[in-house]
C-alpha cells in the first residue's frame, strides 16, 4: 500500500458494531465486565479507547512502524521516552531543537540524574566524541527547529548501532510524508501530532513510533502507568487530519517553495533557512532522505534586531502571528521571545537563534496573497 493511501486507509478497519466507515467516538471512561477480567479487550480507557487505538494503528502505518502510541502532547511523549533512561544515564542531543524540549532535558530530567550533551549533528563523525559507557540514547530533530539544520538519519543510526544506543527522531517539522526515519535505521519516531498530522491547529497531542516489540511494550507500560494519554475526541481530530495529510503537505510544500524563493530574492532579507537551497547545509542529504523540501522556512533581514523583527511579525496580516506550526493556516513566530524563549540566550545564539530570525509555517492558502504578506510586512 503506497503513502497517499495508507493515509486513508493504513491500519484501518470499519466499525465492527454497525460498519461506520470513520471509527465513532467512544467518549467513555470504562466498559462493562461480565465477570472480572471478562471483557471484549477494553478496561479503562487510560489503558485502551477504541479510537485512540484506531489512531495509534494509522500512526504505526504512515511510519512504516509496528506500533504507534498516542499521547496528551509532544512534550508527554518526549518525557516517555526519557523514562526509559535511569539515574546516571547520558543523552546526545541535537543542540539545535524545540525549546521545550531544551527545557524537559535541562529542567526536569536533569535533576533526576540524566545528563545531556548537545551538539552540532550535521557532521554525525563529530556524535562519537560524547559516546561513553554511560550514553544510551541519541535525539535527533531533522529538519531542527528553527535553524532548518539537515541531520543525515541513516549516518546517525550507523553511530547509535555501533555502540548499542537508542536512536530517537522527531519527525514533526517533515512528517512521514517527506521522510520516515524508522526506514533509515531509527528504533523511535516522535511527533507533536498537533501540528502537520492534526493539520487544523484545533489540537494538542504527540506521538510516538517504533517496530521493535520489546521497546514498545516498555513505551506502552509507561504510556499506562504515567497517564499522559490522549481522549477520544482529540483521536478522533488527529486521525480525520491524518487522512488528509498527503494533500496538504503536497501544498506545503509548493507554497514554502515560492516563498523562500521570494524571500531569498528579497534585497532586504540577509538569509534564508529552507532545506530545498542547493547551497542550504547538507542540502544533498535533504534530497537524498526527504520526498520534498517542507514548508518551514526561518530567515533574517539584513541589519535587523530584535525591535525589526517584532514589528515585521506584527504586521503581517495573512501570516498569524502565533506559536505552533503545521496548520492549514500560515503562522508566523520569533523562536527568541516565543518558542526558544526557555533557552538561555547564550545557548540559543550558538546554533543561530538570534533575536532577529522569524520562523514562517507556511499554509495552504493562495502563494501569491502570501508573498504580498510579506512584501507589505518587510517593506
Amino acid at each position: 500500500m503506497k503513502f497517499n493511501t495508507k493515509t486513508i486507509h493504513g491500519g484501518q478497519e470499519h466499525d465492527k458494531a454497525y460498519g461506520a466507515v470513520m471509527p465513532p467516538i467512544y467518549q467513555t471512561s470504562t466498559y462493562a465486565q461480565t465477570t472480572p477480567g471478562g471483557h471484549k479487550g477494553y478496561e479503562y480507557s487510560r489503558t485502551h479507547n477504541p479510537t485512540r487505538n484506531a489512531l495509534e494503528n494509522s500512526l504505526a502505518s504512515i511510519e512504516n512502524g509496528t506500533y504507534g502510541l498516542a499521547f496528551g502532547s509532544g512534550l508527554a511523549a518526549i518525557d516517555a521516552v526519557l523514562k526509559l533512561l535511569k539515574p546516571g544515564d547520558e543523552v546526545i542531543s541535537t543542540n539545535d531543537l524545540y525549546g521545550g524540549s531544551y527545557r524537559l532535558f535541562t529542567q526536569i530530567f536533569q535533576d533526576f540524574g540524566i545528563k545531556f550533551h548537545f551538539t552540532g549533528m550535521e557532521n554525525a563523525a563529530k556524535i562519537e566524541s560524547f559516546v561513553n559507557d554511560n550514553t544510551k540514547l541519541i535525539w535527533v530533530e531533522t529538519p531542527t527547529n528553527p535553524m532548518m539544520n539537515i541531520i543525515d538519519i541513516e549516518a546517525v543510526s550507523g553511530v547509535a548501532k555501533k555502540h548499542n544506543l537508542l536512536l530517537a527522531v522527531d519527525n514533526t517539522f517533515a512528517t512521514p510524508y517527506l521522510q520516515r526515519p524508522l526506514d533509515l535505521g531509527a528504533d523511535i519516531v516522535m511527533h507533536s501530532a498537533t501540528k502537520y498530522l492534526g493539520g487544523h491547529s484545533d489540537v494538542v497531542m504527540g506521538a510516538l513510533i517504533v517496530k521493535d516489540k520489546e521497546i514498545a511494550d516498555k513505551l506502552y507500560f509507561i504510556q499506562n502507568a504515567s497517564g499522559a494519554v490522549c481522549g477520544p475526541m482529540d483521536s478522533f481530530l488527529v486521525l480525520r487530519g491524518i487522512k488528509t495529510l498527503h494533500i496538504r503537505m503536497q501544498r506545503h510544500c509548493e507554497n514554502g517553495k515560492a516563498v523562500a524563493e521570494y524571500l531569498a530574492s528579497h534585497p532586504k532579507i540577509e538569509k534564508v533557512y529552507w532545506p530545498g537551497f542547493e547551497n542550504h547545509p547538507n542540502h544533498d542529504i535533504a534530497k537524498r532522505q526527504m520526498d520534498d523540501f517542507g514548508g518551514m522556512i526561518s530567515f533574517v533581514t539584513k541589519g535587523s534586531s530584535y525591535e525589526d523583527a517584532i514589528k515585521i511579525v506584527e504586521k503581517l496580516r495573512i501570516f498569524t502571528l502565533a506559536e505552533s506550526l503545521g496548520g492549514v493556516e500560515s503562522l508566523a513566530g520569533h523562536p527568541a521571545s516565543m518558542t526558544h524563549a526557555s533557552i538561555p540566550k547564550e545557548e540559543r545564539e550558538k546554533s543561530g537563534v538570534v533575536d532577529a530570525l522569524i520562523r514562517l509555517s507556511v499554509g495552504i492558502e493562495d502563494a501569491d496573497d502570501l508573498i504580498k504578506d510579506l512584501e507589505q510586512a518587510i517593506g
